[in-house]
């Protein structure tokens, strides 16, 4: 019988497949039916009788060139250190983990002051709303009860106040200004 090892045997049973199927590659002219049979479903006492005939098979199944070899020291050492955290990579991980942990608090405070002064601007706000209000009642208050012509009829009546004539009236000039400030007393023109 021909010496065979796993390559050898993997391929044929790929070529076998092909075979089976006809040579079709997948993606070609035609899709692939659904060909997987419908499968049944073992009852546990069927499991446990096939598992119990399966393992003596397969372990009984190895190829004849297939040796026992140890693994080499080096290659022991190199899968341990693989497996295996180093000091290095457990403090760069709990930098990066106290990092992290720092910006999330960090974050969650900075939120809650925002949410904070959030609050205190609506409150403001209401505040504010609440005096205008107020000074808007007030002050219409005052102006309803103000008779402009009752003011005129007393200045004129009791105060002796009148209009002022052409001769008392001064016009002046501004200098593109949209106020006047008086430093001093206007002289008297005559």
């Amino acid at each position: 019988m021909a010496n065979t090892n796993r390559v050898e045997t993997a391929r044929r049973n790929a070529n076998s497949a092909r075979n089976a199927r006809g040579m079709y590659v997948e993606g070609s002219a035609a899709r692939r039916l659904a060909e997987d049979p419908v499968r049944q479903r073992r009852t546990p006492q069927r499991q446990t009788a096939a598992r119990r005939t399966a393992r003596p098979a397969q372990k009984t199944a190895r190829p004849q060139n297939y040796r026992n070899a140890e693994v080499s020291k080096a290659t022991r050492k190199n899968r341990e250190r693989a497996l295996g955290m180093g000091k290095g990579y457990v403090v760069f991980i709990a930098a990066v983990s106290a990092a992290v942990l720092f910006c999330c608090i960090n974050y969650l405070q900075l939120k809650a002051e925002i949410t904070g002064s959030m609050k205190t601007v609506a409150a403001l706000e209401s505040e504010l709303n609440q005096i205008r209000e107020d000074n808007d009642a007030y002050y219409s208050q005052v102006t309803s009860n103000v008779d402009l012509n009752r003011i005129r009829k007393i200045a004129i009546g009791r105060l002796n106040m009148r209009y002022p004539s052409e001769d008392q009236v001064m016009t002046y000039r501004t200098e593109g200004n949209s106020y006047v400030r008086q430093y001093q007393d206007i002289p008297d023109i005559k």
